[in-house]
């Protein structure tokens, strides 16, 4: 089982805060993917934190389900974790030859790992020279709690699958979501039911990885709040309207104002640490996902805010989709990217 590292044929499976989504592709990132089998299960946000053994089960039920009603015939899958699960950040270490580095990559990884590395499953990559010491090696060091990553586990072999693979949520996004070949850096933004993840990709490698408190929930939060309107409505208004300014006579943008402006500071504050790092190479665009690929208006906000051009992104750029399939995707489309990323892994 790897964190990072390639894989055989298989399906991928990302159990969010709403809903699973599934999905399986054939192809590969020179000659394209093509869309094979998909599902989408929305499901009770009480059932994902639910650990007694009938909310297992019925999670359990759930996810072979979808694998059937996908039509997914292998047993092979690659899980999603979400960042809340995992530590992801990127590290310098002396320069080394591969072998040396794993003994020193875990001793290192006991600095940032924010529990014990012997509690931990650490897995890494080596990025290249650092930009700041020639002397040093960049790593991208991925790491999660040993008894959440064998929980996880067998809860999905319990089911009779095989996990050939775990990935950081974050790491699987940006498969998806990040232009290729492209010169400058970009921010990959998932605004999340809960939480936002956030990483800037440069020379095709994750140069910064990190996760922003709260997501569409705090935003409803605010708007249910200050609007005096019922959960369910405030969330309709945001996904309907979003910061138009003609719409419920600017509602739901005064009230998001001060969330907003705090979210808007954060990227900024990410954006100058990336830059003042990486000597030269400038963030030249932002891509948002989630909720916040879909909010209208949000785009234009963020590019006001932080300066850099901001584009709602498109998790299927590289995937072929027929014309069936995409209509049936259309109302959920836009949630996929980590179960797309996870399945654009390398076929290795």
């Amino acid at each position: 089982m790897s964190l990072l590292h390639g894989v055989g044929d298989f399906f991928a499976l990302d159990i969010g805060t709403n809903s699973i989504r599934m999905i399986q592709l054939s192809g590969n990132i020179e000659k394209g993917w093509v869309l094979e089998k998909f599902a989408y299960v929305p499901i009770d946000p009480k059932l994902t934190k639910d650990d007694s053994d009938a909310g297992r089960r019925r999670l359990g039920e759930i996810i072979l389900g979808a694998r059937q009603q996908a039509g997914i015939k292998t047993k092979n899958i690659a899980v999603g974790m979400p960042a809340r699960k995992t530590y992801t950040a990127i590290i310098e270490v002396p320069n080394a030859p591969e072998k040396e580095l794993v003994k020193t990559v875990k001793y290192e990884a006991d600095q940032y790992v924010p529990m014990s590395v012997d509690d931990a499953k650490i897995d890494f990559a080596v990025l290249g020279v650092s930009p700041i010491d020639a002397k040093k090696a960049e790593i991208l060091l991925s790491s999660v709690d040993n008894a959440y990553a064998e929980s996880l586990l067998e809860r999905i072999e319990g089911l009779g699958l095989n996990v050939i693979a775990q990935e950081p949520e974050p790491i699987s996004m940006v498969r998806a979501l990040a232009p290729v070949g492209v010169q400058d850096a970009r921010m990959i933004i998932d605004l999340g039911e809960t939480s936002t993840d956030l990483v800037v990709m440069y020379q095709d490698s994750p140069r910064l990885v990190r996760s922003i408190p709260g997501g569409l929930a705090s935003f409803v939060k605010v708007v249910e709040d200050s609007l005096k309107v019922r959960e369910d409505q405030a969330r309709q208004f945001i996904l309907k309207f979003g910061l138009a300014q003609d719409k419920l006579e600017g509602k739901v943008y005064n009230a998001l104002s001060s969330t907003l402006e705090n979210f808007a500071l954060e990227l900024t504050k990410s954006v100058r640490f990336f830059q003042n790092r990486y000597t030269g190479a400038q963030v030249g665009g932002i891509v948002l996902s989630g909720f916040s690929g879909i909010i209208p208006f949000i785009a234009e906000y963020i590019e006001m805010k932080t300066g850099v051009a901001t584009i709602q992104g498109n998790p299927w750029q590289y995937v072929k989709v027929t014309p069936q399939q995409q209509q049936m995707l259309l109302p959920v489309a836009s949630e996929f990217a980590v179960a797309i990323g996870l399945a654009e892994r390398s076929n290795d």
